[in-house]
């Protein structure tokens, strides 16, 4: 045979159950381009979301509340009338507030099947892109510290509907003006609007939300109304990638669109 498979002398992807190719890969196409993509956006995003919490400022200005900072659970939060100001931990609590909700959206996200693929490749090489070796000596999935919280996923799927519903009562709220008065509308409604759609989306195209819908059942004939919402999540399942990013997006648009209305940046244009 032309590759063989005679044993290699290092071990890993050279070991003897692998073919005896000297080169590291075969691909001649610009393979690195997805994972560099993948990398410098999801980078973006930790930069971005990490200063925006540890910011602790301009998170608010009526009615409109930054998804980073919803609901606020401490005291030092700024008021927030008819708003999501639970004060939960009181007056001890003082670091900003937004340390304590991105847990729950975060973790969501970074234990959702996307995702793990995502940075897997992107920053860990594990593997960078298909027929491409990945340059670990062993490979042990997610049956090891730390890699095996990743199955706590369906548990922030739970908090992520929390998290979900609270920011549609954001949405609701940005119905009104600056003084409060409903039936308004204005640009950052609009902002909101399509925010919550993409993180519902999203939320619901989960694989977990898939099979607590539609999972252990032995005959479907016999359950309609789970079958129909099975097969609606499994429509948005098949575009969980696309949702991924683009809710990734919206709601760190829909928080930098709050920030630049709070520091006087910008004025929220309103339609009615």
């Amino acid at each position: 045979m032309a590759t063989g498979t005679e044993p290699h002398p290092t071990g890993g992807v050279r070991s003897s159950t692998r073919a005896a190719i000297d080169a590291p890969h075969l691909r001649t196409d610009r393979w690195w381009l997805a994972p560099a993509v993948t990398a410098a956006g999801l980078l973006a995003f930790i930069v971005y979301s990490t200063w925006r919490a540890f910011a602790d400022a301009d998170y608010y200005a009526a009615p409109y509340v930054s998804p980073f900072y919803s609901p606020c659970l401490a005291e030092r939060c700024e008021p927030m009338r008819g708003g999501p100001n639970w004060e939960i931990l009181g007056g001890w609590w003082g670091i900003s507030p937004a340390i304590i909700i991105l847990i729950f959206p975060l973790g969501f996200r970074l234990t959702c099947y996307y995702y793990r693929k995502a940075y897997y490749r992107g920053f860990w090489a594990s593997p960078p892109a298909c027929a491409v070796a990945e340059p670990h000596k062993k490979y042990t999935g997610e049956t090891r510290f730390p890699l095996v919280l990743q199955n706590i996923h369906r548990y922030f799927f739970y908090a992520a509907i929390v998290v979900a519903g609270i920011l549609t009562y954001d949405t609701v709220l940005a119905f009104r003006d600056e003084h409060y008065a409903w039936g308004h509308m204005g640009l950052g409604t609009l902002v909101f609007l399509v925010n919550i759609v993409l993180i519902w989306a999203y939320t619901i195209s989960c694989h977990s939300c898939r099979h607590i819908v539609g999972g252990k059942l032995r005959h479907f004939s016999k359950h309609p109304v789970r079958y129909r919402m099975w097969q609606w999540a499994g429509k948005l399942n098949a575009r969980h990638m696309q949702l991924a990013w683009a809710s990734l997006v919206s709601v760190a648009l829909a928080d930098f669109y709050v920030y630049l209305v709070a520091s006087g940046a910008f004025d929220d244009p309103r339609f009615f």
